[in-house]
């Protein structure tokens, strides 16, 4: 990736590259994406456009990087603690990621669709789901003790229920021509949110 702008200009600039690229990787997913298509979306010139970055991959991992951060920052629950009453907590984590994910669901499956044609795209992928698995895990430990479950390392429990989630995501809004139906982010929230309750606090009622 190129350096980062140092002026106020350039800064500007370079977001509304990420914003222009954003447009075209939604509308057109990534394997048919070309930076000349993005250089019309910007109204820049391809000079112009490369000064910024160097090639399309450049470009789309900037774009899953600030989307990555707005996944990670609306699924820590603030509202509710964790201690105390985790069913809101985890409902709110849930609703908070869902609702990101359902507003940006075209570059989700672009996203998906990279990791599947690009190492460096699988690589991202991957770490996202282990940042999400190890915040997870860390405060199961520390606001409950849990550490295992049924004699199993709580992580895999974790993996598997963010494999559960993340797929449900990309069903659900991604791919929600092929699901036959609108899924509201509400009851998408509190179906995910019943499966994640149940296997970390079966012996608690909602």
């Amino acid at each position: 990736m190129t350096a980062e702008p140092t002026t106020p200009k350039g800064r500007r600039t370079r977001e509304h590259l990420v914003s222009a690229g954003r447009a075209v990787f939604a509308r057109d997913g990534y394997v048919n994406a070309r930076m000349g298509d993005v250089a019309i979306e910007a109204d820049i010139s391809m000079g112009g456009l490369y000064r910024y970055f160097k090639n399309k991959e450049d470009l789309f991992a900037q774009v899953i990087e600030d989307l990555h951060e707005q996944l990670f920052e609306a699924s820590a629950s603030r509202e509710h603690n964790f201690r105390e009453d985790p069913y809101q907590s985890l409902l709110a984590s849930n609703r908070g990621y869902l609702e990101i994910y359902s507003e940006n669901r075209d570059v989700m499956r672009a996203f998906i669709q990279a990791a599947h044609v690009e190492k460096r795209f699988q690589d991202i992928w991957w770490n996202m789901r282990n940042r999400h698995v190890e915040r997870f895990a860390g405060a199961l430990s520390r606001a409950h003790g849990i550490t295992e479950i049924d004699g199993v390392d709580v992580r895999l429990h974790i993996e598997s229920m963010a494999c559960m989630a993340e797929q449900s995501a990309y069903v659900w809004f991604a791919q929600d021509s092929l699901h036959g139906g609108a899924v509201s982010v509400d009851d998408a929230a509190r179906s995910i949110t019943h499966s994640w309750y149940t296997t970390f606090f079966a012996h608690r009622a909602c």
